[in-house]
């Protein structure tokens, strides 16, 4: 396993956490939760890089502004739908962003796609219908806001992936940070809500488990192919799942782990083809040259 796919396996762990407690403040406005969960990240941010002697500014601005610019329109759309649908059903509509990530990196990256991938794509979204159907509770506008929260997920993963080796993997992650942290701000002066309670201690974790999550993530992206290790986001859905569960009664029926199993066995076949480890066509080994 390489260090890209360890690091994206590490990621989706702690953003399904963060998942978790975002929706376990879901009576807080929806800003007011971007705000904090920036802002807590960008101090932590900052501290990372003052460890690690790099300065913050960076060098590419405008890919760091429209880096942000999109990962902030993702994580407002996202969180919304994290607060209007249980849990499993918003993680799932916003993991079609593999999909979306492969086809725009096809355009701005010029990254190829094998095209058995396709099929491994197709089989864990068919995972990801299975798991939670046709859900007619959701109306299609709320539909459309969990749709709109993947492509902008995926526009912003191909950012990260553009300034690899240009830009510091702190630097990409403080300046999504920050920029959330503004936005969310400036909105929330006009819609706050104190919180209470527990509710300090969930948006600390929502923070710290952001940041982690975002560390993993930025250097995923940048030492493997968008397509290798973006469909492995796709294991969120298994932990949403144990989460809403858990915290939630979101009870699933059987059907649903076939759902699973169907996930798992799209992430894993991608991995296996896109890693050069295994021909696609003959099932030799073959030796990946970079």
């Amino acid at each position: 396993m390489s260090s890209g796919v360890k690091h994206m396996l590490y990621a989706t762990f702690w953003f399904a956490l963060m998942n978790a407690f975002v929706k376990l403040l879901a009576h807080l406005p929806t800003m007011e939760l971007v705000f904090f969960r920036c802002g807590i990240a960008t101090v932590i941010g900052f501290i990372s890089l003052y460890r690690a002697k790099v300065d913050w500014i960076g060098s590419n601005r405008l890919l760091l502004f429209l880096r942000g610019t999109f990962g902030t329109i993702a994580l407002f759309t996202f969180f919304f739908t994290l607060q209007h649908m249980p849990l499993g059903t918003a993680v799932a509509i916003q993991y079609l962003s593999p999909v979306f990530t492969a086809i725009f990196a096809i355009f701005l990256l010029k990254e190829k796609v094998r095209p058995v991938q396709w099929f491994y794509f197709a089989l864990s979204f068919s995972g990801v219908l299975l798991i939670k159907g046709i859900d007619t509770k959701i109306s299609w506008e709320l539909l459309a806001v969990g749709i709109i929260s993947a492509i902008f997920s995926a526009l912003a993963y191909n950012m990260v992936r553009t300034m690899r080796e240009r830009e510091h993997p702190l630097v990409v992650v403080l300046h999504f940070q920050l920029l959330g942290a503004v936005a969310g701000g400036i909105v929330s002066v006009f819609d706050w809500q104190m919180p209470e309670g527990m509710d300090w201690v969930y948006l600390l974790l929502v923070g710290v488990f952001t940041q982690l999550g975002q560390e993993h993530l930025t250097r995923s992206l940048q030492l493997e192919r968008i397509a290798k290790v973006s469909i492995l986001n796709y294991l969120g859905i298994v932990y949403a799942l144990l989460f809403g569960w858990i915290l939630f009664d979101e009870i699933h029926p059987l059907v649903e782990l076939l759902g699973i199993v169907l996930v798992i066995a799209g992430v894993v076949l991608n991995v296996f083809v896109s890693s050069g480890k295994v021909n696609p066509v003959d099932g030799k080994n073959e030796v990946e040259i970079k």
